[in-house]
């Protein structure tokens, strides 16, 4: 079947295809965070092995992403979209039938893998398919749709824990990428045979670090930070890492696509989508903790309440678009980031007997945040660079926000980690069940419950509120950093009446392979 062209009314069926399944990469994101209490139980993870269930994904994720957008720009994005989809269906179908928390994180990782095939080119194919006054409006909605499946993940996890298990988390992708295969039939194959080739070392030396630095972060505080298991994976991270840019320098055709680093409004607006994804991402990891282990709220619950963040989000969104045309986009991206920190402020004050309305007032500030911040960045980065590179830029781009998420979730993590562990007191639970309790808020009221000690649970209520008061004070002053760079760095653009084009006339330029 020929792929549709920009006249062809099938171009749009063939983007509602892509939504799902750039919806699906942002629900996957989520969407296990609501499930890690019931996982904590079932398949008995530690907090350390939680945090792996989230970063498995985001750090492959991130990791094969430059990899990816340079395969789709020589090979042909269509094909390795449509890999991308298959991959990440054997992961789902893989992650359904784990019973170890090793195998959970081995199928997740697989996720990952289809996810960086499926997020770069699910952008890069848009400018063949849409005419360029429809282009930026497509690639909204792309971006909406990735931003507004980072909330809806909870919610649809605590529905499907609550009324078919966990398992079925990983199986409703089955289905959803089943559309997005399909979709895939209505896009044209297109390529630059011209484009930079894929170095199998630069690939490789980037995933090590990653892999390395996010081990050390995630590790060091069950470990010890003076295990030399720790500082060894850190000064790993750093030794591949200065290898990796040592390399660039001297290559002809960077992995890291230094040449797009160096176009104005490319690099600066990747950096602020990955410290939106730092804030998102551990604020999305410890919340639905509290509501679950504090709260007492069930998994559909924890994402009923998550809701406000959605609706921030979808507001954000649809709002954009004559924000910008009035501020122009660094206002606006400011703007976002500002509302961002104030919601972790607000948050920081959060305790143990607050009301949800407290709680429903920042996540909706989170999700306005967000969402002003997001789409603007991601499309005056595109919107900067010539379209024939697009698999490489929205590899690169994505790839900025996906580390972010997966250092997020790491670093601040492991703040929540050694804060509890440090406040709690087991009282007179025997030693091997103190150790467990020390492993969640939520091994701790069970073993409270268990031995009628309520003392046990005040405490972990206690100690978890004061490491989620921490970390969210944290990502308030990463937001606040984030804000000022925007203001500092961001091009001054104004939209177009047709869409986002914040570059004028970027969006018409015209690119190899197209």
């Amino acid at each position: 079947m020929p792929g549709a062209a920009p006249d062809d009314p099938r171009r749009w069926w063939a983007l509602a295809g892509l939504l799902v399944s750039v919806l699906v990469l942002g629900v996957d994101a989520t969407i296990l965070n609501v499930g890690l209490p019931t996982l904590a139980v079932e398949l008995r993870a530690s907090t350390g092995e939680q945090q792996w269930f989230v970063d498995a994904f985001l750090l492959v994720f991130a990791a094969g992403l430059l990899p990816a957008g340079l395969l789709g720009d020589r090979y042909g994005r269509r094909r390795r979209l449509l890999l991308g989809l298959a991959v990440m269906t054997a992961g789902s179908l893989a992650g359904a039938l784990a019973g170890t928390p090793a195998l959970l994180i081995a199928a997740r990782a697989v996720m990952g893998l289809g996810a960086a095939l499926i997020s770069p080119l699910s952008v890069a194919v848009l400018p063949r398919v849409f005419s360029p006054a429809e282009r930026t409006r497509a690639i909204g909605a792309v971006t909406a749709a990735l931003a507004a499946g980072l909330p809806l993940g909870p919610l649809l996890g605590g529905w499907l824990l609550d009324h078919h298990g966990w398992r079925w988390i990983f199986l409703i992708n089955v289905p959803l990428l089943a559309v997005g295969m399909a979709a895939c039939l209505l896009l044209p194959e297109t390529r630059d045979p011209a484009g930079p080739r894929l170095r199998p070392l630069g690939s490789a030396l980037v995933a090590g670090g990653l892999a390395a630095l996010v081990f050390g972060l995630i590790e060091g505080p069950y470990r010890g930070w003076d295990d030399p298991l720790v500082p060894g994976a850190l000064g790993l991270a750093v030794a591949l890492f200065t290898v990796l840019a040592l390399r660039q320098r001297r290559s002809p055709e960077p992995l890291l696509g230094a040449h797009l680093l160096r176009r104005p409004g490319f690099a600066s607006n990747a950096l602020i989508g990955g410290l939106v994804m730092f804030v998102l991402a551990g604020l999305l990891f410890v919340l639905p903790q509290y509501l679950q282990s504090v709260r007492g709220h069930d998994a559909l619950g924890t994402g009923l309440r998550l809701l406000p963040m959605t609706a921030g989000v979808v507001l954000a969104t649809r709002g954009c678009q004559p924000l910008v045309r009035t501020f122009g986009s660094r206002g606006v991206v400011a703007t976002g980031l500002a509302l961002l920190a104030f919601s972790g402020i607000l948050g920081s004050s959060t305790e143990a007997a607050s009301g949800f309305g407290l709680t429903a007032v920042w996540l909706t500030v989170a999700g306005l945040g967000a969402g002003l911040a997001l789409v603007p960045a991601m499309d005056a980065a595109l919107d900067a660079v010539p379209a024939g590179r697009s698999g490489a830029a929205s590899a690169l781009l994505v790839a900025c926000r996906q580390v972010g998420g997966a250092i997020g979730v790491a670093l601040l993590g492991s703040l929540l980690a050694q804060s509890y562990r440090g406040g709690l007191d087991t009282g007179p639970l025997p030693p091997a069940e103190a150790g467990a309790a020390r492993e969640s808020p939520a091994a701790a009221h069970a073993l409270a419950e268990r031995f009628a000690l309520p003392s046990v649970a005040d405490s972990a209520d206690a100690a978890f509120m004061d490491g989620m008061s921490l970390v969210l004070f944290v990502c308030a002053i990463a937001a606040l950093g984030a804000a000022l760079l925007a203001g500092l760095l961001l091009p001054q653009h104004r939209a177009a009446r047709d869409g986002l084009t914040l570059v004028p006339g970027a969006a018409a330029r015209p690119g190899a392979g197209e």
